[in-house]
């Protein structure tokens, strides 16, 4: 149900954002956003109950200030490396302030009395292995709703509004893919399913990395995105399940929060280093092709490099999730309890 929501919600906002752009301008999609944002919060905080305060109730300030800044300094890095170069002393020092805020972050965690992200909980089941996979997945998840819509615009020629419609085959391929994700997990086991579904997913932008300048949405867009979004939205399924596996009861909502943040942390940094990959390969190729072709062949080189990403998630997969799962989708623990409670009646 969750990727199915996810999907029908990522088709709404492609589909929006292109009508708001065609009536009003860019500008209305990020009032769209505060606008949204601003409801859900109203929505949360009269529907969502209470809870009681575990811990020391103490919130975990310099956790969350290491971590954002530096994730920042690092995303920053890497979008400025492709105006300044790699070199730059601008970049180096950015690269250097992650590193050690990220070791802050490791040392608050385990001395604070209520982490942000507590150190067991990467004890349980498969949480690192799902949100390492989720992170590769999400580097390429993002960049591809940023790549795909402007090659349909500015190679293709699409306006906004039809750009957004010709985003709806994927959608419904993401909710189709969504809802079919546990019955194949249930006849192939989860790690097969992972796996053909990464590698699916990744066959679909090997086939947009053979997009062309004078192409047309019906050759080159929409056969590789219903490919997509059926393996998109099965590996999100199975690896949003694979990182909450295991977690003890009071984890299940951190684990579940950690692996959507993981999903966007990957897609930053993803969208950061393709964009910066896109943007080279076209100003190498604009010295000597025409406009519309050096634009494409940044595109196909992301495309191509986020097929490469996945294939190499599929392959991991294979070998770090084998044996989590009974074929039928339960974790081991699971069906030796329901076992024992079946005796025991």
């Amino acid at each position: 149900m969750w990727g199915a929501v996810s999907g029908a919600g990522g088709a709404a906002g492609v589909l929006l954002g292109g009508v708001l752009t065609q009536a009003w301008g860019w500008q209305w999609i990020f009032f769209a956003v505060a606008i949204g944002t601003f409801l859900v919060l109203v929505g949360a905080a009269v529907s969502v109950p209470r809870a009681p305060v575990t811990g020391s109730g103490r919130f975990d300030l310099p956790g969350t200030a290491t971590v954002t800044l530096a994730l920042t300094a690092l995303v920053w890095g890497l979008t400025t490396a492709r105006r300044e170069g790699w070199t730059d002393t601008a970049v180096l020092g950015a690269f250097a302030v992650t590193v050690v805020l990220g070791a802050a972050f490791v040392l608050v965690e385990r001395r604070h009395p209520n982490p942000l992200l507590p150190p067991r909980l990467f004890r349980a089941g498969r949480v690192s292995v799902g949100n390492g996979l989720m992170a590769l997945l999400g580097s390429v998840w993002i960049a591809l709703f940023f790549f795909l819509p402007l090659y349909q615009q500015q190679v293709l020629g699409s306006s906004p509004l039809v750009t957004g419609l010709g985003q709806l085959p994927l959608a419904a391929a993401n909710m189709l893919g969504s809802t079919l994700a546990p019955r194949i997990s249930r006849r192939v086991g989860a790690t097969a399913t992972l796996t053909g579904a990464l590698l699916t997913e990744a066959a679909g932008l090997l086939w947009l990395s053979w997009i062309d300048a004078h192409g047309s949405y019906l050759a080159d867009v929409l056969g590789p995105s219903i490919l997509i979004g059926l393996g998109l939205s099965i590996a999100f399924v199975q690896l949003t399940a694979l990182s909450v596996e295991g977690v003890a009861r009071q984890d299940a909502g951190l684990a579940g929060g950690l692996v959507n943040t993981s999903r966007q942390v990957g897609g930053a940094i993803g969208l950061a280093v393709l964009a910066t990959l896109a943007g080279t390969t076209t100003a190498h190729a604009a010295a000597h092709q025409p406009h519309l072709e050096a634009l494409t062949a940044g595109y196909r080189g992301a495309f191509g490099t986020s097929a490469a990403v996945l294939a190499a998630a599929a392959v991991l997969a294979a070998l770090l999730t084998r044996g989590g799962r009974t074929p039928d989708g339960e974790t081991p623990a699971t069906a030796d309890a329901a076992a024992s409670t079946t005796r025991t009646c």
